[in-house]
C-alpha cells in the first residue's frame, strides 16, 4: 500500500502544533469565497476527557491545528471546561510570525548542499515535480529546502487550497479566548523543539517522508476530511484508525512525534496532579487516540482519564 502524502502530513495536523509552520510556508492563497456567501455553521462535538482527584482537575482536549471555517466546536462541554479552568496548556505557546521566522529559517534552508530535486531518487523526481505543479509551484521552487520542510510546505498549500485555514485552527481560538479571559497560557514544548523533531531526522528519513508522500498525493484531502469528520463526531477510535494507517508506516517519525511525546506529557500530567487547581490542556487530537495515547500512558502512573459526556 502506498503512503498518502497528505495522509501523513494531515496526521501531523492532529499531533503537531503546526500553525506557525503553516504561517511561514508562504502558501499560495486559496480562492476567496464570494462576499455574499456566508459560511454555514456546522455543529461539532469533539472528544473531551478529565483527570481529577480531590483538589486537581485536568481537562484533556484534542485539537486539529488546521480547520475549515464554520465548525462550531468551542461551545457546550468544551467551553464549560475551558471556563472552569484557571490556566491553559498548549503544545507550544503560539509565537508571532516574526519570532517563528527567526526560529524556522535556519532549520529549513540548505544553502550549501545539493538541490532538493537532486537529493531525490531519480525515479521519484517526476512525481515530485508533478506534486509541485498541482499546488501551483514551479519545479525548482523548493530546491533550497530540506526535504522535511518541502513535504510540510506542499501539504500546507494543498490544505489551504482545499479550504483549510490555519487561522481557524483550534489552538488559535483557545489561545485568543484565554488571553481575553486573562488566563495564563503555557506550553509543553517550544517551537524550536517541535521543529527539531523533523530537522534532526537523518536526511534519508526526510527523503523517505517526502518521496513516500508524493506517490499518493491526490488522496490527501480525502484523508484529512475523514480525520476532521471523526474528530467533529467525537470518535477518537475511528480517528486513530485513519491516522495510524499512514503515520505508523514511518516508525521513526511515529516514535518521535507521537509515542515519546505522549509518555512525556503523561509524566507532566502526573506531576501537575500534585498541585491543586483546574487546567485546560489542549494537544493535537492524535495524541489522545490509539494504542500509544496519552490516556494509555497515564495508566503507568495509575491515573485514569474519563470521557466527559456533553
Amino acid at each position: 500500500m502506498k503512503m498518502r502524502f497528505l495522509g501523513v502530513t494531515a496526521s501531523l495536523a492532529l499531533i503537531m502544533g503546526t500553525p506557525a509552520i503553516a504561517q511561514t510556508a508562504t502558501p499560495a492563497p486559496a480562492p476567496a469565497a464570494p462576499a455574499t456567501a456566508p459560511v454555514a455553521t456546522v455543529d461539532a462535538d469533539p472528544a473531551l476527557w478529565v483527570v481529577k482527584d480531590d483538589d486537581t482537575t485536568i481537562y484533556l482536549f484534542g485539537t486539529v491545528h488546521v480547520l475549515k471555517p464554520g465548525l462550531s466546536w468551542f461551545d457546550e462541554g468544551v467551553k464549560e471546561a475551558f471556563d472552569a479552568s484557571q490556566e491553559v496548556v498548549l503544545e507550544i505557546p503560539l509565537p508571532s510570525d516574526a519570532d517563528a521566522q527567526k526560529i524556522l529559517l535556519p532549520l529549513v534552508v540548505d544553502p550549501d548542499g545539493p538541490t532538493l530535486t537532486n537529493k531525490l531518487h531519480p525515479e521519484k523526481r517526476a512525481v515530485f515535480v508533478s506534486a509541485l505543479a498541482k499546488v501551483g509551484l514551479p519545479p525548482a521552487a523548493l530546491d533550497q529546502l530540506y526535504p522535511w520542510f518541502a513535504a510540510v510546505t506542499i501539504s500546507q498549500i494543498q490544505l489551504q487550497k482545499g479550504g483549510y485555514d490555519p487561522a481557524s485552527g483550534a489552538e488559535r481560538t483557545i489561545d485568543a479566548a484565554a488571553k481575553a479571559a486573562g488566563k495564563p497560557v503555557t506550553g509543553l514544548e517550544t517551537l524550536q523543539q517541535q521543529l527539531g523533531y523533523f530537522a534532526t531526522l537523518p536526511e534519508a528519513d526526510q527523503i523517505e517522508f517526502l518521496e513516500m508522500g508524493v506517490d499518493d498525493f491526490d488522496e490527501g484531502l480525502t484523508t484529512i476530511g475523514e480525520m476532521v469528520s471523526n474528530w467533529a463526531k467525537g470518535d477518537p477510535e475511528a480517528l486513530a484508525t485513519v491516522m495510524n494507517r499512514d503515520i505508523d508506516k514511518l516508525p521513526k517519525l511515529y516514535d518521535v512525534l507521537l509515542k515519546q511525546r505522549n509518555i512525556r506529557w503523561a509524566d507532566w500530567i502526573d506531576d501537575r496532579m500534585k498541585k491543586p487547581g483546574t487546567v485546560f490542556m489542549a494537544v493535537g487530537a492524535g495524541h489522545l487516540a490509539g494504542k500509544d495515547s496519552v490516556q494509555v500512558q497515564l495508566g503507568t502512573h495509575k491515573l485514569a482519564a474519563t470521557r466527559v459526556k456533553y
